[in-house]
């Protein structure tokens, strides 16, 4: 369990990296079979003007090109909102074998709420899904980040 707790806290390091670029705080990291960070990344949707780089995206994106392949078989990916269906479906499309995340998202989920893209056949893979890892920490970076934000 030692690995799985530093795993989650880079994805939370790059999520408050995120949320000190004005982006949304959320970080996620990609893991190889064999323990090793492939990549870390936080959103970058402002920074790009690009409305798909989202954190998962972003580390997904760069882990195949590194790879030079668009299948991460065996690869666990830590990220700390639930990915929303667009990532979903990335995830899913990479064939990454296991999705940790932290918070919940009731408005924007695509996992465990909306549209929950692993339970449709349009699923070309079902990664394992484990929610709520690092939850209450998750969910207080996206709090202070949008109060900062109407204040």
């Amino acid at each position: 369990m030692t690995n799985f707790n530093s795993y989650m806290s880079l994805a939370l390091d790059q999520a408050r990296l995120a949320g000190e670029r004005g982006e949304v705080p959320v970080g996620a990291v990609l893991i190889d079979p064999q323990g090793h960070v492939v990549a870390k990344d936080g959103n970058r949707t402002r920074e790009m003007s690009d409305p798909s780089a989202h954190a998962e995206v972003l580390v997904i994106r760069s882990a195949c090109a590194a790879l030079r392949s668009e299948r991460l078989v065996g690869y666990s990916l830590y990220v700390t909102l639930e990915p929303c269906p667009m990532c979903a479906m990335v995830i899913s499309a990479s064939r990454i074998a296991r999705l940790y995340y932290g918070a919940s998202d009731a408005k924007s989920g695509g996992v465990a709420q909306g549209p929950r893209i692993f339970s449709h056949s349009q699923a070309h893979h079902i990664p394992e899904v484990y929610d709520g890892i690092a939850g209450a920490e998750s969910e207080q970076l996206l709090r202070a980040f949008f109060a900062a934000k109407r204040d």
